[in-house]
């Protein structure tokens, strides 16, 4: 097969992949065959098969490469610049998406939302990133503050940062959320006593901390719901709930529902 039919071949297989998609949609294909439609938009006139399937041995699942690092991309062989950028873009674009689906400030009123828009920030986010989001009086977001990054296990949070942005963006009370890469969704000591401080730091300014979500790919963890952040709430002195009573009580004060 001389180079001009190999290319038909190619072409003729690469219509036949975008046939199906149309026709059937991703359900119909392996990860393998959504990998391969992937990187023909990014990869022309070549069969992108060998490269989808080197990048699966390689990463394990369309979920890793999806969420590999750039570098790790580029160390591939076969991949480019175009194509590791392709790659890299889809969860962060995913992200995006369930944003825009929420409205360009969606309106924050229990754990499930707060939750639900927590995990619209870390799509794609391979490092540890912390955001303060702020909020108005109606729990409607102003800005969504990254306040900074750090390794796979620690990031800094600076209570006197977290007290001038929400200064900044004109906040009633915050959303504070954080991302654990590749861990548990569960907060860790430091965790806590880093919200202690924000907490104590924004009381005094008379800003609210509503909720504490730790994010990682097993889930969300909802420090309010856990009774983590009663400090932020009139007449608490500790970080950590009392009775469920007490606490469920606190955050219907704070328009947080009883009922999660």
């Amino acid at each position: 097969m001389n180079g001009t039919d190999a290319q038909n071949v190619h072409a003729g297989h690469r219509e036949r992949l975008r046939e199906r998609f149309l026709r059937d949609g991703l359900s119909s294909m392996t990860e393998r065959e959504t990998l391969e439609l992937l990187l023909m938009y990014a990869i022309p006139r070549q069969d992108t098969s060998p490269l989808a399937q080197r990048l699966l041995d390689r990463f394990g699942s369309l979920a890793g490469v999806l969420e590999a690092d750039r570098d790790a991309l580029l160390d591939t062989e076969g991949v480019g610049a175009g194509a590791a950028t392709l790659l890299s873009l889809i969860p962060q674009l995913l992200g995006r998406y369930q944003q825009s689906r929420m409205g360009e400030r969606p309106r924050i009123t229990d754990p499930a939302s707060a939750a639900h828009y927590a995990v619209s920030l870390f799509s794609g986010a391979q490092e540890e990133r912390v955001y303060l989001v702020c909020m108005d009086l109606s729990g409607r977001v102003n800005a969504a503050v990254l306040l900074g990054r750090g390794t796979l296990d620690e990031v800094a949070l600076y209570p006197r940062r977290v007290v001038e942005e929400a200064l900044r963006s004109k906040a009633y009370s915050v959303l504070l959320a954080h991302n654990h890469p590749g861990g548990t969704p569960y907060p860790s000591q430091a965790d806590v006593d880093s919200t202690r401080k924000v907490i104590a730091a924004l009381a005094t300014v008379n800003i609210r901390v509503v909720d504490h979500v730790v994010v990682s790919g097993f889930g969300a963890w909802s420090m309010a719901r856990g009774g983590m952040t009663e400090a932020a709430l009139p007449g608490s002195g500790s970080l950590h709930a009392g009775s469920e009573a007490a606490r469920q009580e606190k955050l219907e004060d704070l328009g947080w529902s009883k009922s999660l």
